[in-house]
């Protein structure tokens, strides 16, 4: 009974994965239902139609094709600090239940592995030279590394298969392995990948994964697991791995990172782009094709030919989004001095949205809508935003906090929301993040230095024409920093990355591998806006008047999005000692008892 329950996992064959592949060529071989290995293994392009596969599906890298805000809501739906929906995330408030089934364990969610090991057993067969099969061996690897993040990140421990298991394999009884030795291998597997990879310095974008992209992912996965092992362990939670601190693969992550900095450094690819551009920051993330930005190193292309779009513009400029930035997030931004707002002379306070944007770090006001007259709802009808959507057909996609998201709009009203679809590019890998990854990175190693942050975190603020820059040996004192016994450099260069990467999916990954859940949501609400600042807004319908004096509010007159839930009365009630992981579903645990629960569960 055990092993019929993992043959579900594994059974799919080279038939039934390239029933989803397109190619004319292709569709003129042998029907595919007859195909067997012998007639499949044949040239490169049999590989590349195998790893094409892997490109679209939303087990691997994200598709973003639901009806929702697309990348920009991700930290929202997760439950993040900074990004607080109109309804409480349950995970957060520790109401998940121990599932019998499913959860992200069944056997759909296992067979991507089964396809990816597929091929790495079979694609040295095609006879053809090394630099002609070797790059797709690259892809494979890279999507293992992908495969096994996602399994990381939700459970922990996992079980290593890196090969195609038989029927009478011991592997399918196997209990997991500790997590750092699943990202040693998954270190190995990108290795590998960056070895067999091509670079894409010098060429065209062509849409494949390359050497640079490669090496993003590996500095991306070595920063979160090396940090998850070193703070789980100084907290002392159920979730440390005995006998490690995280040096190794923080090392990695330095590493890996580096070498992607080198190589933009001798080859001026990767680089930021919009530097000294108007609304440059924002322009990033609005665009149809990156095929020619340096800073973009891998995105997922929306294509009105082929009938591919994408639904979250929607979303975020018509709809509010169902989510807003919250207080702290907003508080975070320093002035244009480079001090934060609690010290800071040009801080102007934040009684509305224009003098909360007023002498602040450019990114905030590319961030937030604002009332200027210049924050661009639509060009081609040349209107502008006024006042955040409290108001709407339905509660769940307003604005929650006041402070609604202009990252990621669109300002093309005829192209995009007369047919509620679009077709903007949606970026899943960035030169940025790889900057704040190796300062990080150096900085938890104790090796940070002024050259690593002027081409990191300043190199970032130049891009966006912030006057001040970080100092290492002269860090202003922030009496509001977010975590307790961190030194001053790690304190900026965790603000730095909290800013740059604001509603792009990161920030719950940060709180979990920090172990930061205890600092900033258990017992925490988040909360928005002032609202007072709406009262009796000019101009403002009266359907939004109404909404205003419908909205919650603390003692101090700040949108307090979850006051009128009970379950929050108290704040999240996130449990420390079990909602950093996910459960394993009780039914697998009956077909392998090996696996062992996660803790607390």
């Amino acid at each position: 009974m055990k092993k019929y329950k993992f043959i579900i996992i594994v059974w799919m064959g080279v038939s039934a994965l390239m029933l989803s592949s397109c190619n004319d060529n292709f569709l003129e071989r042998a029907p595919l239902v007859n195909l067997s290995d012998a007639d499949f293994w044949k040239s490169e392009n049999d590989l590349k139609i195998y790893c094409n596969n892997f490109y679209n599906h939303n087990g691997l890298l994200p598709t973003y094709r639901s009806w929702d805000a697309g990348p920009f809501g991700v930290d929202g739906y997760n439950g993040s600090d900074t990004q607080p929906t109109v309804n409480y995330n349950r995970r957060m408030n520790g109401e998940n239940t121990l599932p019998s089934s499913g959860g992200g364990w069944s056997s759909g969610d296992w067979s991507l592995l089964r396809d990816i090991n597929y091929f790495m057993d079979h694609y040295s067969l095609v006879e053809a030279s090394a630099d002609k099969i070797n790059p797709y061996a690259g892809e494979a690897l890279f999507f293992r590394a992908v495969f096994y993040y996602n399994k990381l990140r939700t459970f922990g421990d996992v079980p290593w298969i890196a090969t195609t298991v038989g029927i009478d394999s011991e592997l399918l009884t196997a209990p997991r392995i500790s997590r750092d030795q699943v990202v040693e291998n998954m270190m190995q597997d990108l290795d590998k990948a960056v070895e067999y990879l091509p670079a894409r310095a010098g060429g065209s974008y062509t849409g494949r994964i390359t050497k640079e992209t490669a090496l993003a992912l590996q500095a991306r996965i070595a920063l979160y697991e090396g940090t998850w092992e070193k703070y789980h362990a100084l907290k002392d939670t159920p979730f440390k791995v005995n006998g490690s601190d995280g040096t190794k693969f923080i090392r990695k992550a330095a590493d890996a990172a580096g070498a992607l900095i080198a190589l933009a450094e001798a080859n001026s690819f990767p680089a930021l782009d919009h530097e000294g551009v108007e609304n440059g920051y924002w322009k990033l993330f609005n665009q149809y094709d990156y095929s020619n930005y340096k800073g973009v190193l891998f995105w997922r292309r929306y294509s009105k030919a082929d009938g591919i779009q994408q639904n979250w513009m929607d979303r975020l400029g018509l709809r509010g989004g169902g989510f807003g930035l919250s207080k702290r997030m907003v508080e975070s931004y320093l002035c244009m001095d480079g001090k934060p707002i609690a010290v800071s002379s040009l801080y102007q306070g934040d009684g509305n949205l224009k003098s909360v944007v007023a002498n602040r770090d450019p990114r905030l006001n590319q961030t937030l809508f604002v009332d200027d007259g210049e924050h661009v709802l639509w060009e081609d009808t040349k209107e502008y935003f006024t006042v955040p959507l409290f108001d709407g057909a339905s509660s769940d996609i307003i604005c929650s906090t006041g402070y609604q998201l202009w990252k990621g709009t669109s300002p093309n009203y005829a192209d995009y929301y007369g047919t509620w679809t679009s077709y903007h590019g949606a970026i899943l890998f960035r030169y940025a993040e790889v900057l704040l990854i190796y300062a990080e990175a150096k900085a938890e190693l104790g090796e940070i230095t002024q050259s690593d942050i002027d081409k990191t975190v300043n190199a970032l603020r130049k891009r966006v024409g912030m006057t001040g820059m970080l100092d290492i040996n002269n860090i202003t004192t922030d009496p509001n920093w977010e975590f307790a016994g961190l030194s001053p450099a790690l304190q900026e260069i965790r603000r730095e990355r909290k800013v740059e990467l604001v509603s792009e999916g990161f920030r719950v990954d940060d709180i979990f591998r920090w172990a930061a859940a205890d600092e900033l949501i258990a017992g925490k609400r988040p909360l928005g806006a002032v609202l007072k600042q709406w009262e009796n807004y000019p101009g403002a319908t009266e359907s939004f008047l109404g909404a205003v004096a419908m909205k919650p509010v603390n003692a101090e007159g700040y949108i307090d999005p979850y006051r009128d839930f009970s379950a929050l009365a108290n704040g999240y009630q996130f449990n420390l000692g079990r909602d950093y992981l996910s459960p394993i579903p009780t039914n697998e645990l009956v077909l392998n008892p090996q696996l062992a629960q996660n803790p607390g569960w």
